[in-house]
């Protein structure tokens, strides 16, 4: 590397939960920091490409929207010099500093700054990244710090589950958080209503996609929708949202007992403070506490609709095999998937909205199974006997279906690697 080199520096911020509203750790603060360090003491000519700025997010782990974009741009030659405030500001786990420090910013010849202590500086210092004991050690020390603050944070939430207390981001649906105790629910009385019709509905014999139906047809906002509405900046984990009631959705509010004043908490954690995907917890070991807040549905009603659930559960067939077309057929107007019905000894695709939800969310997109099977097979070059599901993962990614009925296969592109 000259010594006219251009530094193309990228900034990184990050600030955590843990550091709450600490002035000296603040988003505005790093940066005032790390923009007088470039004006009064940073070695070389420079110019500033860019901000990456995690705002609320764990250093445990690389997955961090601003680090990610940061990573991206040291790819594409867009950044050549990292500064940040401390090295826990950019990896709180040990594994990951290892990796980028030794391995990732000198294979791209980028330069990393930190400014605490110790201070780094991989282009003026390099043996003290690549062989020194001091950056390593604090990787070791900032690791642990990672971990038992994790630790003090599951205990302590733990104990507020034992208690009864509230501890989610968003109330359910139906509640909100008490203005004055934000770990207690109180009835959202709007949305409490559309719960008691639920139950009501369903004790009086109407089905759970009946019931969705009912309520898309009438506009009212499904849970996801309600809450974006009242400006919660709640967002769907599982992507989009088209505001409209499904089966799935009224059953989830049936099947849920903190409408009767019971708060049942802790059924999924995750892995580790380094591996944040959650895992499911099994029932006997979830905080389960009863009348912990107001009840919007009598206990007659949760019992008379718990007894119809219970009635009504449809076993799955043992061994039975999943359809050739399961999960490949999509609607062209809205997205959804098409489900199967038969009617006189003839199978037929219906999107799933418009069977579903509400007639006026969708059209049928009708469509019989052999055309379908017809039309891929073509597509395929093979005929619609030699069809299987393992040819259909290997070769087609999914096939819409126009109103009309028209089948149009989408193909996997030829170099996409498929496993099956």
């Amino acid at each position: 590397m000259g010594k006219d080199r251009l530094w193309r520096v990228g900034l990184y911020i990050r600030l955590s939960r843990e550091d709450g509203r600490q002035e000296s750790l603040s988003v505005q603060n790093q940066r005032k920091i790390l923009l007088d360090f470039l004006e009064k003491d940073f070695t070389g000519r420079w110019e500033l490409a860019g901000e990456y700025i995690d705002d609320g997010l764990t250093g445990t782990d690389d997955s961090r929207e601003g680090f990610q974009s940061l990573v991206a741009h040291v790819r594409e030659g867009r950044v050549n010099c990292v500064l940040c405030k401390t090295l826990s500001r950019a990896f709180r786990n040990y594994a990951d500093q290892g990796y980028f420090l030794e391995e990732f910013f000198p294979r791209y010849r980028t330069r990393f700054i930190a400014l605490g202590s110790p201070r780094v500086d991989s282009f003026l210092d390099p043996e003290a990244v690549q062989t020194g004991l001091e950056i390593p050690i604090n990787g070791i020390l900032n690791d642990r710090y990672a971990a038992r603050t994790s630790a003090d944070v599951r205990r302590t939430l733990d104990m507020k589950r034992r208690r009864g207390e509230f501890i989610g981001s968003f109330a359910p649906y139906g509640y909100a958080k008490d203005p004055e105790d934000k770990n207690r629910l109180v009835p959202d009385p709007e949305a409490a209503k559309v719960v008691g019709e639920i139950f009501l509905w369903y004790t009086q014999g109407l089905g759970k996609g009946a019931i969705a139906a009912r309520l898309n047809d009438r506009g009212t906002p499904n849970p996801t929708a309600y809450k974006e509405s009242r400006g919660l900046g709640y967002r769907r984990p599982q992507g989009e949202n088209d505001g409209l009631w499904s089966a799935m959705t009224v059953d989830r509010i049936l099947s849920n007992p903190v409408y009767g004043g019971t708060m049942v908490q802790g059924r999924q954690r995750v892995v580790s403070y380094k591996v944040h995907q959650t895992m499911s917890v099994p029932p006997e070991d979830w905080y389960v506490v009863e009348g912990t807040h107001q009840a919007i549905v009598s206990p007659d009603l949760l019992d008379r609709a718990r007894a119809i659930r219970e009635s009504r559960t449809r076993r799955a067939p043992g061994g039975g095999e999943v359809h050739l077309l399961a999960g490949f057929l999509r609607c062209a107007d809205c997205g959804a998937s098409m489900t199967r019905k038969t009617a006189r000894g003839i199978a037929y695709y219906t999107c799933s909205t418009y069977r579903r939800k509400s007639r006026l969310a969708c059209t049928s997109h009708t469509v019989r199974e052999d055309k379908v099977t017809a039309a891929l097979a073509d597509c395929l070059g093979c005929s619609p006997a030699d069809l299987t599901r393992s040819l259909l993962f290997q070769r087609l990614e999914k096939a819409v279906i126009r109103e009309g009925g028209e089948v149009i296969p989408c193909p996997v592109p030829e170099d996409d690697t498929v496993i099956i």
